[in-house]
């Protein structure tokens, strides 16, 4: 019996230790498990977490974007608004450029409608005075206008501002051709030598040569009728000499009246008057 009992507790010891070894092992089987399926937990945390960090920079990446993408707008809007004030200023522009070239084209036409009638003026004083001789007078044109120069010797005696007969007989031929054209504006220049002269009446050459340009003015207003409007009178003495004053003959051509005669520019002016405002608006 005692050794029946001693087996059976023989047995029961081993089952008892057979089991506690089976136990163990699940144990470190699930312990291992266990250790796995934390790695795998914190391997899939860190990757989480990494895909949270990019998710994150992503996030700010899509900011910055929109932001850029804001901004963008803001530029273009700006850019359109200049453009579209570029376009204004331009179509304006092409506007003052094409208004600036008919007021060219206008303006050049009335230059040219001056030249012409300066011409035609001074063809018709040539014809009215062919029958005087070049030493007596000369016709020319200048800076669109028509010179009539008389020497002394046709219009007066020497130091004087009297005007002889065959003086006004000039005269009275540029009167007609005056009277006939009213847009002429007529400038009476007296010119002298620069001889110093000895007379009682002048004081001095240019008291002489406005006093010659002052007698041909009234001749030409009260002998033959022209506007006392259209009539300047002035003189000059030595000091606008056309050739030298240490000759005789120089001294001879220097002594001489001009009639200066330009048609009225009083269109051409007012064009011009528009086009400086305009261009200074």
């Amino acid at each position: 019996m005692k050794k029946l009992a001693l087996s059976s507790i023989c047995i029961c010891l081993c089952m008892i230790f057979l089991s506690s070894c089976v136990a163990k092992k699940k144990y470190l089987a699930q312990r291992n498990r266990a250790d796995m399926n934390q790695k795998q937990i914190d391997m899939l945390n860190g990757r989480v977490r990494g895909l949270n960090d990019t998710v994150s920079m992503l996030s700010g990446s899509i900011s910055d974007m929109n932001n850029r993408l804001n901004q963008l707008g803001v530029d273009y809007q700006a850019t359109n608004n200049q453009l579209n004030s570029a376009k204004s200023q331009l179509n304006m522009t092409k506007e003052q450029v094409a208004a600036q070239r008919l007021r060219m084209q206008q303006m050049q036409a009335l230059l040219d409608q001056q030249q012409k009638a300066t011409e035609a003026l001074r063809q018709k004083i040539a014809d009215a005075l062919t029958g005087f001789n070049a030493n007596e007078l000369t016709i020319s044109m200048k800076n669109g206008r028509v010179y009539i120069s008389m020497q002394e010797n046709l219009l007066f005696p020497s130091g004087s501002a009297v005007v002889n007969p065959k003086g006004k007989e000039a005269l009275s031929k540029v009167a007609q051709v005056l009277n006939n054209s009213n847009d002429i504006n007529i400038d009476v220049e007296g010119h002298t030598d620069s001889i110093a002269i000895h007379n009682k009446m002048y004081a001095d050459n240019w008291a002489l040569s406005v006093g010659r340009a002052t007698s041909i003015a009234h001749v030409l207003i009260d002998d033959y009728n022209v506007s006392p409007k259209r009539v300047v009178a002035s003189g000059r003495a030595y000091y606008d000499p056309i050739a030298t004053n240490t000759t005789p003959a120089g001294r001879g051509l220097n002594r001489r009246t001009e009639i200066i005669l330009e048609p009225k520019l009083d269109e051409l002016m007012d064009l011009l008057n528009t086009n400086t405002t305009t261009m200074k608006n």
